[in-house]
């Protein structure tokens, strides 16, 4: 069963074809989560008491030209791409997915950090901090 047909949480089923706003990345694999990033956004948006998922995109930045952006969606967009991963939504803009297709995030503790962590295929090189990236 393919991402986009798995039953939303609120019990809507999301589109088997693309969306006309997919702009040629028909073919783009989904954006998933860990178990582990998948917890950690059921448990944030439940503390904040709103929210239906996480927001994915790219912009331009950093010393490697793209960065990620990463924030908490209280909507859909109307252009928004949306995933289904372990019960949680994903929400991408169609000109990031080129950018993000088959793109994992993870959630990880190494020491006393703990973050976010994109395993993006797509990366070719990134810089040496780690906030930017290049396809």
């Amino acid at each position: 069963m393919s991402a986009c047909t798995t039953p939303a949480a609120d019990n809507t089923v999301l589109p088997e074809v693309p969306p006309a706003s997919w702009l040629g990345s028909e073919s783009a694999s989904p954006v998933t989560l860990s178990v582990r990033a998948a917890d950690h956004i059921a448990k944030y948006i439940a503390k904040r008491g709103k929210g239906i998922g996480i927001r994915l995109g790219v912009r331009t930045s950093g010393c490697s030209g793209m960065a990620y952006k990463l924030e908490f969606a209280d909507a859909p967009n109307p252009e928004d791409i949306e995933f289904l991963s372990h019960g949680v939504k994903v929400l991408v803009d169609p000109k990031s997915l080129p950018y993000l297709a088959g793109t994992e995030l993870d959630y990880a503790r190494e020491g006393l950090n703990e973050g976010f962590k994109f395993n993006n295929p797509n990366v070719k090189d990134a810089c040496g901090c780690g906030e930017s990236f290049t396809t």
